[in-house]
């Protein structure tokens, strides 16, 4: 059974194994509370991972050691068990699904682990594990839905209310449900008084219908870039753990994803990933009842594919109104361009490009479309600029 006493042998036995990784206080990322992070992103192997696996296989017998290891992943578990599996001396197999980002796979692949690549998520990847784990013997070690592995990422739970000892409330990622496990136990056993909330992904979001549906259930599909989360089916010991002890569980969109990882990046000089940005998303965004709170957001990992990494922080510009696109239908005759250009430098905008289309069948003959991209301070500003191009007769169009 997970208890408080296992976790604190968690806890001494990944110590010299696992960082403690640094409480940050925000500037500047929430509005109506005071937000600290708990940096699992810059946790060994970039995410929260390695606490649980390390710990589970601290508890293997002698004969389980000689059978090696066999584990699926979308790419974090499987370098905290690629990195705990070096450290003890054992063979490790790996299936991670053929979407995981390649960064993630050549990470692993650098542990001496063995790499097998399943087709489809994470879901698919765990059976094709589960079938080499029965015909080889090798030990499974489940990425979430095992009481060892919950109570290594309890450890997390015990640092924050170390660091953060008068905290409101800890806002916790969410996939299989095992850091929100770990952490809800912990510290509701030690501090009842403060609230955990969950955090999925919209796309994902297999936990929050469990949690809000009183039963455990599974999605046809996991989509969303924080593949990090993106689970179909919340293990039984998770919801079990989830349900009993997690005040809430909401979910964020992949635009609210990109504009946290964006905000991380400009205000805290700090890369998360997908998956680690969900709970900061759901403050910046208002999904939780913190205002006045002094909250602690998880930022359980920072493994984000730099391929994907312009795209992400793209997203966020136009999310923030940071970046956006305006069409304005107008009469094409001179002087056009040059007055919206000067309305939109008054207000202190900056137009990085243009581009004019000829009016179509509906319009007067002699009638365009003006296509502007321009930089904004946000959502607010870009609203003013709006209006003062529609207060000066020009016509905004919402394509």
């Amino acid at each position: 059974m997970l208890t408080l006493d296992k976790i604190h042998l968690a806890e001494g036995t990944l110590s010299g194994v696992a960082r403690k990784t640094d409480m940050i206080l925000t500037n500047g990322v929430a509005k109506d509370c005071e937000l600290w992070l708990k940096t699992e992103n810059l946790q060994r192997t970039g995410s929260f991972k390695l606490r649980g696996a390390y710990f589970k296989m601290s508890q293997f017998t002698q004969e389980e050691k000689k059978c090696g290891v066999v584990a699926c992943s979308a790419g974090n578990h499987a370098q905290g068990v690629a990195l705990a599996a070096q450290q003890f001396g054992l063979k490790a197999t790996i299936f991670l699904p053929s979407a995981a980002p390649i960064s993630k796979i050549e990470a692993t692949r650098q542990y001496n682990a063995e790499i097998r690549l399943s087709d489809g998520v994470y879901d698919d990847a765990y059976t094709e594990a589960m079938e080499f784990s029965k015909s080889t013997g090798a030990v499974f070690l489940h990425p979430f839905d095992d009481e060892e592995v919950i109570a290594g990422q309890a450890t997390v739970g015990l640092e924050i209310l170390k660091q953060l000892p008068d905290v409101d409330a800890v806002v916790v990622p969410v996939g299989g449900g095992g850091l929100l496990s770990g952490i809800s136990y912990a510290v509701k056993s030690i501090k009842p008084s403060c609230r955990v909330y969950g955090v999925q992904a919209a796309g994902a979001d297999s936990m929050f219908r469990s949690f809000r549906g009183k039963e455990r259930c599974s999605n046809t599909s996991a989509s969303t870039f924080a593949d990090g989360i993106a689970v179909k089916v919340p293990g039984q010991l998770t919801y079990d753990f989830c349900t009993k002890y997690a005040d809430d569980i909401v979910t964020v969109s992949d635009d609210e994803i990109a504009t946290a990882i964006l905000t991380l990046m400009e205000r805290q000089k700090l890369v998360a990933e997908g998956a680690g940005a969900v709970s900061v998303a759901a403050v910046m965004f208002d999904k939780l009842p913190i205002k006045g709170d002094k909250v602690c957001a998880v930022v359980s990992g920072g493994n984000i594919d730099v391929n994907i990494l312009s795209r992400v922080i793209n997203r966020g510009l136009l999310t923030s109104g940071r970046l956006t696109n305006l069409t304005i239908k107008l009469i094409d005759k001179p002087g056009q361009l040059k007055t919206v250009s000067a309305l939109i430098a008054d207000e202190g905008a900056n137009v990085i490009r243009v581009q004019y289309t000829p009016g179509g069948e509906s319009m007067d003959i002699n009638g365009c479309f003006l296509k502007i991209s321009m930089e904004t301070r946000d959502n607010e500003h870009l609203d003013k600029i709006k209006e003062v191009l529609a207060d000066n007769g020009f016509m905004l169009c919402d394509y």
